[in-house]
């Protein structure tokens, strides 16, 4: 009977996982050319968006409103930190959602992450790491200027 379980274990451990293949340590080609990459960054494109920007546009709207916060009647030091707080709030709420989105650059197959980095080529910079089935790539160029996915090399 113990031979049979040794047996069976080691059958199993040889075997492996089937439904979750690696992909090969290899360099994937995205296109010929690296033209246009990181043109969009922080524009929103891929859902990213431009928190430094936002940021700005949150003060003045707050420092230019109409109404004060009762019970203030004028624009001072008060109000200064009020701004700075309420939109110190949504900046950070802005690079959350960002770094969410950064994190989802995880893919289980090889076609899936070069079909989304040739979609949205404007929105990734150079050396954006990509992780495809537990493996780290960086997008890169290759040395006649095309646009790779290249492992990752610790």
């Amino acid at each position: 009977m113990r031979l049979i379980v040794l047996m069976t274990a080691m059958a199993v451990l040889s075997v492996g996982c089937a439904h979750g293949q690696r992909p090969e340590n290899r360099i994937y080609f995205i296109s010929e050319n690296a033209r246009g990459v990181g043109s969009a960054l922080g524009t929103g494109g891929a859902g990213f968006r431009d928190c430094d920007a936002e940021h700005v546009q949150c003060f003045k709207e707050c420092w230019n409103a109409s109404t004060l916060p009762w019970p203030h009647t004028k624009r001072d030091e008060w109000y200064n930190e009020y701004c700075t707080r309420e939109c110190r709030k949504q900046y950070m709420e802005c690079e959350k959602e960002n770094e969410k989105k950064a994190k989802e650059l995880k893919f289980s197959r090889v076609e899936d992450a070069v079909g989304w980095i040739r979609a949205h080529k404007a929105e990734v910079a150079l050396g954006t790491v990509v992780i495809i089935a537990g493996v780290a790539f960086v997008i890169t160029t290759g040395g006649s200027g095309a646009l790779i996915l290249a492992p990752l090399a610790l």
